[in-house]
């Protein structure tokens, strides 16, 4: 068997209804920039990014079907951030927004998620990691008006009574080593 080459994500193709909707949504939600946009195989695209180092992260091409709800969207798109508080501005910029679904915020063991669905119901993931893992599916719910104090609490209380707990950085050395394999 053939070794893979090292793989990382770098960015994620989207088909859309109303491209011009929903490349200002990322932009003034998420923080996008627009990097470029023109016509190809008969429609029309957007590439986004928020890294100076990536022409984009997020590509959006007209297309779509008219159907809607879960299965004709992305299962889900996610970022990742770097504190609870961070997650604290992304929850209270999409629940101010009209325009936003089935917003949740989620206690992953492993993870601590808010998810939302944007203007054509794709799921979006905004989430930071935890430093304990837990087998996943998990899904508690959170509070993000506790403080980081007490969700780390009430996180490491829940998972660390599962069977499978680990810490973080012990999970990540023996997956390392699956890796390489």
């Amino acid at each position: 068997m053939t070794a893979l080459p090292h793989l990382t994500l770098r960015h994620l193709g989207m088909f859309v209804r109303d491209i011009e909707k929903m490349a200002n949504f990322y932009q003034e939600v998420l923080g996008f920039t627009q990097t470029d946009c023109g016509h190809i195989r008969g429609h029309d695209v957007v590439f986004l990014t928020r890294d100076e180092h990536a022409h984009h992260q997020l590509v959006m091409e007209t297309g779509r079907s008219e159907h809607t709800g879960p299965g004709f969207g992305l299962q889900q798109i996610s970022f990742q951030v770097n504190a609870l508080d961070d997650l604290r501005v992304m929850y209270n910029t999409v629940k101010a927004r009209s325009d936003v679904g089935l917003i949740q915020t989620v206690d992953h063991g492993n993870a601590w998620s808010l998810y939302f669905r944007d203007p054509e119901d794709n799921r979006v993931e905004i989430y930071l990691d935890s430093p304990w893992y837990i087998p996943q599916p998990y899904a508690q719910a959170l509070n993000l008006d506790s403080t980081d104090a007490q969700i780390h609490e009430s996180t490491l209380q829940q998972v660390q009574a599962l069977p499978g707990h680990l810490p973080m950085v012990q999970w990540q050395a023996a997956l390392a080593q699956k890796i390489k394999r």
